[in-house]
């Protein structure tokens, strides 16, 4: 932004606010600037914000998603950091911003296999958004376990890590050599249990034990490594109910055809959400 520029006062403005899942908890320090009322405004998109959303490297690294959510949600000042629960519901607001709360999607009855075009209303999706109860702790033996939401970082990191191993075994699938083979899916599995560990042990927040409260993620990587199996997997499982809880809910439909009730999922592919928008 230039100084003295007689145009600033027709810059774009905040189009609407919106609540975050986590009400702003799990932000370290500095890195979210929280109004008094929790409703943070949203700018609708540039057109470099546009482009930055059809750049594949950018969308694959994560890039797109934090300079976007910079751009448009300036509040929160540091995207990398924020707790990836609020993620969707920020990209739901910076769309409703830019191109209105009404988004077309096509649905295939599973009873009829009927197709159906409908207008899904954003606002009621990002209404119903919540967290899982990050307040509850989980008591195993002598240790108190308490958690806390991954930040987007970790998870654009797992999801890249991911989709190396599965291109890396595509790589050796076929015709490969059997010996080539093992080697490639022993050393994705060892890959994939260390992603897996540290996923976990960033989302524990503290580990009472007691002595003492244990918050350094190394020790708690440490004690992932060597504890009892069935602890990790009672720890994992936890975890994965958490993040189910607080993924976007499936939407309720009824088909025109047969009257068949079922629910449609209702996913943000951030490589077509904001595509054909307008």
């Amino acid at each position: 932004m230039l100084p003295n520029n007689p145009l600033t006062q027709y810059f774009r403005q905040p189009a609407i606010y919106i609540k975050l899942p986590s009400q702003g908890k799990f932000y370290p320090p500095g890195t979210l600037n929280m109004p008094p009322n929790g409703e943070l405004p949203v700018l609708p998109m540039t057109s470099n914000d546009e482009i930055t959303y059809r750049t594949p490297d950018a969308l694959f690294n994560g890039t797109a998603t934090v300079n976007v959510i910079r751009s448009c949600v300036p509040s929160i000042r540091d995207p990398w950091i924020m707790p990836a629960v609020d993620i969707d519901a920020v990209l739901v607001g910076i769309r409703i911003a830019s191109y209105g709360h009404g988004m077309d999607l096509t649905t295939t009855c599973p009873a009829c296999k009927t197709e159906d075009d409908l207008t899904v209303d954003l606002r009621i999706v990002n209404d119903t958004m919540k967290i899982g109860n990050y307040d509850q702790n989980l008591v195993i033996g002598d240790l108190e376990f308490w958690f806390q939401p991954i930040p987007y970082k970790t998870v654009n990191q797992n999801n890249q890590v991911q989709i190396q191993q599965q291109q890396a075994m595509r790589v050796v699938d076929g015709d490969a050599d059997e010996k080539v083979k093992m080697t490639q899916i022993t050393n994705s599995m060892a890959v994939i249990n260390e992603t897996t560990t540290n996923t976990v042990a960033q989302s524990i927040a503290a580990i009472k034990t007691p002595a003492a409260m244990v918050t350094e993620t190394e020790f708690i990587v440490d004690y992932l490594r060597n504890c009892d199996s069935k602890i990790f997997n009672q720890l994992k499982n936890h975890i994965v109910d958490l993040k189910k809880n607080s993924e976007v809910q499936p939407l309720n439909l009824n088909c025109k055809e047969c009257n068949h009730q079922y629910q449609q999922p209702f996913t943000l592919d951030l490589s077509s959400f904001f595509d054909n928008a307008s």
